[in-house]
């Protein structure tokens, strides 16, 4: 798989050692999306950047880190085509790819350990998507990208001024 990455500056650290890991370990091919330094920058930034390399097809999934997973995935999230969701534990993530089809996680740099982001990042690359019945779910959230209701809404009737 193609993984693209990317963190702001309090996520560097992990990602630089997630990014090694994926590719070294897991033997994925990893997409760096930046930064290249620990230097402060703001995670919606490159929460969209891996965000619309997942969008396009350049990339698999996606791995983002920040301070506390949060905010990189709620930017990520906004990129249509895109489900992506802070995971802070390796039963969300494996949870987050069976029932929701989660193709972006972002991670916390500063209130997750290491080692915990890495069996995160396993079990996300490894779980697959259970289909059937979260199918019809995961349809439902998509189409909030093109038409921003998940179905229409019924309109209440008018009536005229007496």
């Amino acid at each position: 798989m193609r993984i693209a990455i990317g963190s702001d500056h309090a996520g560097f650290e992990q990602k630089q050692m997630l990014k090694s890991y994926i590719a070294n370990e897991l033997g994925h091919e990893v997409i760096d999306l930046g930064p290249d330094s620990d230097a402060r920058c703001d995670y919606p930034d490159y929460g969209e950047k891996v965000a619309r390399c997942v969008a396009a097809g350049d990339a698999d999934r996606g791995v983002c880190v920040c301070g506390t997973g949060i905010g990189i995935a709620i930017a990520a999230d906004k990129v249509a085509g895109v489900r992506a969701s802070s995971i802070t534990t390796p039963e969300f993530a494996d949870l987050f790819r069976r029932h929701n089809d989660g193709n972006v996680i972002g991670l916390s740099g500063r209130f997750v350990d290491p080692e915990v982001n890495r069996e995160i990042v396993r079990v996300f690359l490894t779980s697959e998507f259970e289909g059937g019945r979260h199918a019809q779910r995961v349809a439902k959230i998509m189409k909030l990208d093109t038409t921003g209701k998940v179905k229409p809404v019924a309109r209440p009737a008018v009536h005229p001024a007496v």
